[in-house]
């Protein structure tokens, strides 16, 4: 996966569509982004953060059960085991880092199902900056436990209350936070999604995930696959394997599937496939996990699938569910309800032509299930 045009697309996603005042802060933190990237010191200084705080690598785990009932050879890429329970921590304490850089003291961040911006206290708190995170009041009643991690933390969570209440109003209040306070803060995007660099950005800071797994494995994979909202636990995973003849497979929510049924079009600052009416307003997603609650998909994603570069599935709530249940009782682990839409397509695709006996799939577990023990709790008996 290369770097996007000199314009931020990824064939004809991409781009940069935000309001006149964000373009020179857009500007100024890719150019701060290619000086870091280029710097051995940022590199070191980022290695050490990953290996002797966010726990890296993280483990690469045979599913020793569900392989012998499957008939496939099942890895798990544990990024459950990454230090706040989610690979959300990979991008934050690269954005921290480059933030304070560019000498800002604040971060701004959005959160669907809080490991974002639990992620962002996180790193607020180790670097001793301010964190301000935007949560849709819907997401905060399903996320209660990750509220108060954020808060224990010292960040300060404003509930949003507009539209559907869920990921993308939390984004659309963040963005507009941003805009008031570009001088001294940083927005701390969590996905492959918004306006150039930040799809280019956020899949960099992921792509470790994708060479560690890439290494850990004796040989390439049949088939890659990860959960996908804005996408950036995959895009980091397929990092790793674009260049390989490994099957690259997204798995959507039924009721966000922007890349399976939607259409070219503009959110949050950059242009890809989303949900929407005849006349390009966005329609709302629903998906029992919060963290992929969301209209869009990211542009890269976009082209890998239009290109057929990578495939796209969908998943449905009560699918979800069970996987949570069989991979818990199957193999002792918890898994998030985003990462678990990943273990249902494998379920489901396991001895079909989809997904042959005998196959070999690498599967990104991109968090751990503390998060959703309340909604769990109401759904499984």
């Amino acid at each position: 996966m290369g770097s996007p045009t000199e314009a931020g697309r990824f064939g004809e996603f991409g781009g940069r569509y935000v309001p006149e005042s964000l373009v020179p802060a857009c500007a100024a933190l890719e150019a701060a982004f290619r000086q870091a990237w280029a710097d051995p010191a940022f590199h070191q200084q980022l290695s050490r953060l990953r290996t002797e705080y966010a726990g890296r690598p993280t483990a690469l785990t045979p599913a020793l059960n569900l392989s012998a009932d499957l008939g496939v050879t099942l890895l798990l890429k544990r990024e459950d085991l990454a230090h706040t329970g989610s690979h959300k921590i990979n991008n934050v304490l690269g954005q921290a880092l480059l933030a304070q850089r560019m000498g800002k003291t604040r971060l701004i961040a959005e959160t669907g199902a809080g490991q974002h911006g639990v992620a962002t206290a996180t790193a607020a708190a180790l670097f001793g900056m301010r964190a301000t995170v935007y949560m849709g009041e819907r997401d905060i009643e399903r996320q209660r436990l990750n509220v108060f991690r954020m808060e224990l933390l010292g960040a300060e969570v404003i509930p949003v209350t507009s539209g559907s209440r869920t990921l993308k109003d939390a984004t659309n209040e963040a963005m507009r936070a941003w805009v008031a306070a570009v001088d001294d803060a940083h927005f701390c995007l969590g996905s492959v999604g918004g306006p150039h660099p930040y799809p280019w950005l956020v899949r960099e800071l992921q792509r470790v995930i994708g060479e560690e797994a890439r290494a850990q494995t004796p040989t390439v994979p049949d088939v890659v696959v990860a959960c996908v909202g804005g996408g950036s636990n995959a895009a980091g995973t397929f990092a790793g394997f674009v260049d390989t003849d490994a099957r690259l497979i997204g798995v959507e929510a039924a009721g966000g599937a922007a890349m399976t049924n939607g259409s070219p079009g503009v959110v949050h600052g950059y242009r890809s496939m989303v949900l929407q009416d005849a006349d390009g307003q966005v329609l709302e997603a629903e998906s029992i996990a919060a963290g992929l609650d969301y209209p869009g998909i990211g542009p890269e994603h976009a082209h890998l699938g239009t290109t057929g570069r990578a495939e796209y599935r969908t998943v449905d709530d009560a699918e979800v569910l069970a996987a949570v249940v069989r991979l818990a009782r199957s193999e002792g682990i918890i898994c998030a309800l985003e990462s678990a839409h990943a273990v249902a397509w494998v379920l489901r695709a396991a001895g079909t032509p989809d997904l042959p006996t005998g196959s070999t799939v690498l599967l990104t577990l991109s968090g751990r299930g503390d998060k959703d023990m309340a909604a769990l709790a109401g759904e499984i008996r």
